[in-house]
């Protein structure tokens, strides 16, 4: 006798068109190369690629928003993680809360009231694929498990950034372990930010996935490669070992459950 996993036909998804899978493929690998590019360049070409990186990114994700979960969730996903993201830096700014005293440079483009329209598409970049790990495994706490996983990935983020001054901390005081050009403050702020967005995007956007649409390769390979990038990166060009360990660490913990589960738990329909 053997003992076969059963999947009803009602819940098997077909793929996407071999037209949409180019263009989501492709999108993908241009936010990679993007990303490649980045420690081989310098000067005034380096601004332009890091905000390219940027629109890159969340351009690829937005396309697999839009093949997996459909237009609803598109819409509602960039309405929603655009207003938050713009409100909590604006509020940043001004207070000082949650993040800390900071400001950001001029290098990164058109602001308003002091706030890089860039810095709400990073945001975007990752709440989608932090939102489909956590809706996963996290159950009642997607959440906790998405302020984790935002927090986790802003500490890969935010000292290649402040290195490259792209923002300044007014005090450091206190730092985070290993990161003494980041304050405590502000890792406890992307949780906390963190926390909020997720739930919101968890009680807003549909939940199942596209009959005929795009699996979630796309937004997992992210969160592999935003691990990859993250230590190989700060280890071998921006030699910068404490947030290779630090980032490592954490964001690696932070995903690993997700994958184990993709491995190892139900089968992956939603």
């Amino acid at each position: 006798m053997s003992i076969r996993q059963y999947r009803p036909r009602g819940n098997m998804r077909l793929g996407l068109s071999s037209a949409r899978s180019r263009i989501l493929w492709g999108s993908f690998a241009l936010a990679i190369i993007l990303q490649i590019l980045y420690p081989l360049v310098h000067g005034g070409l380096l601004r332009g690629l890091t905000l390219a990186i940027v629109y890159a990114s969340t351009l690829s994700i937005c396309i697999h928003a839009l093949y997996a979960y459909g237009v609803r969730y598109l819409i509602t996903y960039v309405a929603l993680t655009g207003a938050y993201a713009f409100l909590v830096e604006l509020i940043g700014l001004r207070t000082g809360w949650p993040f800390g005293n900071y400001h950001y440079d001029s290098s990164l483009g058109l602001a308003l009231g002091g706030v890089p329209l860039v810095v709400p598409f990073a945001w975007m970049m990752m709440a989608h694929p932090i939102l489909i790990a956590a809706r996963r495994i996290a159950h009642g706490w997607i959440f906790l498990y998405g302020g984790f996983g935002l927090m986790a990935w802003d500490l890969f983020l935010d000292p290649q950034m402040v290195e490259a001054k792209r923002w300044v901390w007014e005090s450091t005081k206190p730092a985070l372990p290993l990161e003494p050009m980041i304050p405590l403050s502000n890792t406890a702020g992307w949780l906390f930010a963190g926390m909020g967005l997720l739930a919101l995007l968890h009680w807003a956007l549909p939940k199942e996935r596209k009959k005929v649409g795009a699996k979630n390769t796309v937004a997992d390979l992210f969160l592999i490669w935003t691990l990859f990038s993250g230590v190989v990166g700060n280890l071998f060009f921006f030699n910068r070992p404490g947030t290779a360990l630090l980032g490592g660490i954490v964001f690696g913990l932070t995903i690993a459950p997700y994958f184990f589960s993709l491995r190892f738990g139900r089968p992956d329909y939603i």
